[in-house]
């Protein structure tokens, strides 16, 4: 989808002025000038115009494994024991990584300081709002977010989250670009009408007029793997007279992921809504466990069969505790890590339990994340916030 908002020329890089003043062009752009990009038409200046020698932020995001490495196991990681921070830049958490992939919680009631912004120059990010509301605000204009939106903010993008309140985040950070899945867009880029995803529900920036304003304002840029470096520029970042392109931030409603069922179980890659990389050789997808409809076959076994998907490590986020599966063990905010070197299935008695939702809602709201050929490990805070129990949870549920 191509967006054009405030004033740009109609022919890229040539000539533009804003009530007389000449501006200034910037590409922001995917996989070396051939992917999606945004053209930005600065009215003040060029955002390389630091007035101060960059420093480092004061804090770190990089993923930290524990001392001792742990023995191969599947984890329930109890998100809701992750500390707050200031911020929901400074409180982001990481609990499993990969050589592509970070996975964090961030927990906070604050926003960022007014002259102080953010920029991801590792990764792209995917947010997803587990509690709160706010306002995404970036060079592209405000995207207003509230609880089960998803955000997807491009790497380089310039921004702050703003919040109203406590908030709880889970963020999905990729290498490579982050979008809806490509088999359910058709070549014009609509989806398809197969697809569970309507490109047109996304929510898309509320361009602002320009911020012409000279000053002091601070970029803390993540880069190199989590570390955090501060850049000081003369000029609000905001500056933007307009802007035209595919490359941009967007929320989408989890619930606005329209569940495809049939008369017997559906796996995953019926629920996915986003993609990065290229499925399936690198990257991971993004599905979305949406309240709908089990299966109607009168033999149909609702819950999801053992597997080991062995090409693939699985995150699963649990907004709320509705997922028959993990039943009794899990609560919202709850997300287990189970290595594609371990084979996973529903706890104990679970199977048998849901033959009784044959052709009846299931009311769960998840958010799973699939690598392809991509290990991921649990980090030390990661470890810290772990159900110990988890591993022999199978066995103590058949017991009961």
């Amino acid at each position: 989808m191509i967006l054009t908002r405030g004033s740009v020329p109609p022919v890229p890089h040539t000539e533009h002025r804003v009530k007389g003043r000449f501006t200034l062009e910037e590409i922001h752009g995917t996989y070396g000038f051939s992917g999606p990009h945004s053209r930005k038409i600065h009215l003040r200046g060029y955002p390389t115009e630091q007035i101060a020698p960059p420093v480092a932020a004061g804090y770190d995001l990089t993923p930290r494994a524990p001392k001792e490495a742990p023995p191969l196991q599947p984890y329930h990681l109890q998100t809701d024991r992750v500390n707050a921070g200031p911020d929901a830049m400074r409180a982001r958490t990481a609990l499993v990584f990969g050589p592509n992939t970070v996975v964090s919680v961030s927990r906070t009631s604050g926003s960022m300081p007014k002259d102080v912004f953010f920029r991801n120059g590792d990764k792209h990010e995917l947010w997803f709002v587990q509690e709160g509301r706010g306002t995404l605000r970036s060079e592209y204009g405000d995207v207003k977010f509230r609880k089960n939106h998803y955000l997807v903010v491009p790497k380089g993008t310039t921004y702050r989250l703003d919040v109203n309140g406590p908030c709880w985040f889970l963020l999905v950070e990729s290498t490579m670009p982050i979008d809806f899945a490509p088999h359910h867009l058709n070549r014009a880029g609509q989806a398809t009408l197969m697809a569970p995803v309507v490109e047109t529900e996304i929510v898309s920036p509320a361009f602002k007029p320009p911020v012409d304003r000279a000053g002091r304002f601070f970029v803390d840029v993540k880069h190199a793997g989590g570390r955090v470096t501060r850049l000081t520029i003369g000029h609000h970042p905001f500056d933007l007279a307009g802007w035209e392109g595919a490359l941009f931030p967007f929320a989408f409603d989890i619930l606005s992921h329209h569940g495809i069922a049939r008369s017997i179980h559906t796996a995953p890659p019926a629920h996915q809504t986003f993609q990065s990389g290229s499925a399936p050789y690198n990257g991971f997808s993004i599905c979305s466990f949406v309240p709908q409809m089990e299966g109607w076959d009168p033999k149909d076994v609702p819950a999801p069969y053992a597997h080991s998907n062995v090409d693939s490590d699985e995150c699963m986020f649990f907004a709320n505790a509705s997922y028959g599966a993990r039943e009794g063990v899990i609560r919202p905010g709850s997300m287990t890590f189970h290595p594609a070197s371990v084979p996973h299935s529903p706890q104990g008695k679970a199977a048998l339990r849901s033959l009784k939702g044959r052709g009846k809602m299931n009311h769960r709201l998840a958010v799973m994340l699939d690598t392809f050929f991509e290990s991921l490990e649990v980090t030390e805070a990661g470890w810290r916030v772990r159900d110990a129990a988890y591993p022999l949870s199978w066995t103590k549920e058949l017991s009961t």
